[in-house]
């Protein structure tokens, strides 16, 4: 079955019992009542094991669901008037990041995050929302139009990471990321950031300098995947689910580190299960969030943002300094 998750078989193949025996009543006049109820008893009470009790390798999987919304789908939800912009006026236009103006709640902002496809066609498209240089060239001009006229900013993550190949390097892969993130630290307007999927190394940060850090409870966030760190703690990719439980990758694991400010519930099974109400969800955070950030002057709202990287961590001093030789 497409988009079928590994944890998830068991439910699955108890709802498709279920569905088996309820046309098999209403083709027939033997009443199976009694047992489809019992059925469904069970369901209920696997769905609230599984669901309430998921492992970060099983949302791992969630987060890559070939269905999981994207950026364009919760921009169809959330804003009114979307604009999309292209290009960086330097290269050309990099379709692995959209942004434009839009309206939310009446209030124009800026509207920018990373882009992938739901089939083959559309990935290669988007280079399986891997940005190259250009996309986040594009997106710090974005960033620029809407602090001049004083936009609200709001960032989508959901990326593998940047691309890697050899064209990508020569064009300066590195210093765009790198020049994103001393853009952001320093911008005079409120940036918010979600995690709605992947939130991969320099190519998810590149867009995650904000004053407010949310993801979805299905979302992962981490320096690399769980099979590259795999490849290279252990020099095999295969133990990808046991490097997803070492490095606290989850939403759970980054609240409890200070690394997001907070944690959006999704709809049970993920959030390709019903989009309207996952962006319900996301909206609320949303409205909270700019309520919050609109009252703050310019340099509050810079100095909001360099306290909230500011104290991140903790730090030891108590081990003295070992003079080498």
């Amino acid at each position: 079955m497409v988009g079928e998750l590994e944890f998830e078989r068991p439910l699955i193949e108890l709802r498709k019992k279920i569905a088996e025996l309820k046309e098999f009543t209403n083709n027939t006049d033997v009443d199976l009542s009694s047992e489809i109820s019992k059925l469904e008893a069970r369901l209920e009470k696997l769905e609230h094991d599984i669901y309430e009790n998921i492992k970060p390798w099983d949302r791992v999987q969630i987060a890559r669901h070939p269905n999981r919304p994207t950026t364009l789908d919760y921009i169809s939800y959330l804003f009114e008037d979307f604009f999309e912009c292209h290009g960086d006026r330097t290269f050309a236009d990099d379709e692995a990041i959209v942004g434009g103006i839009a309206k939310f709640k009446g209030l124009p902002v800026t509207v920018i995050g990373h882009q992938r496809g739901k089939d083959t066609k559309e990935n290669i498209r988007r280079n399986f929302g891997m940005p190259h240089p250009e996309g986040y060239r594009k997106s710090l001009r974005l960033m620029h139009q809407a602090e001049k006229f004083k936009r609200p900013i709001i960032c989508f993550i959901d990326t593998k990471g940047a691309y890697p190949g050899k064209a990508a390097e020569e064009r300066g892969q590195s210093e765009a990321i790198a020049h994103n993130l001393f853009e952001m630290a320093g911008l005079k307007v409120p940036v918010i950031c979600i995690v709605i999927g992947e939130g991969g190394s320099g190519g998810a940060l590149a867009l995650g300098v904000g004053n407010r850090i949310y993801m979805l409870e299905n979302s992962t966030y981490s320096v690399i995947s769980p099979e590259g760190a795999a490849a290279i703690l252990w020099k095999d990719a295969a133990l990808a689910k046991r490097a997803a439980e070492t490095m606290k990758i989850t939403a759970p694991d980054l609240k409890e580190l200070g690394i997001i400010d907070e944690i959006i519930p999704e709809v049970k099974g993920g959030a390709h299960k019903d989009v309207q109400q996952q962006a319900e969800e996301i909206e609320r955070v949303l409205i909270t969030a700019l309520k919050e950030l609109i009252k703050l002057s310019e340099n509050e709202l810079i100095e909001d943002r360099y306290n909230r990287f500011r104290t991140i961590g903790e730090f030891d001093f108590t081990n003295e300094y070992v003079e080498i030789n």
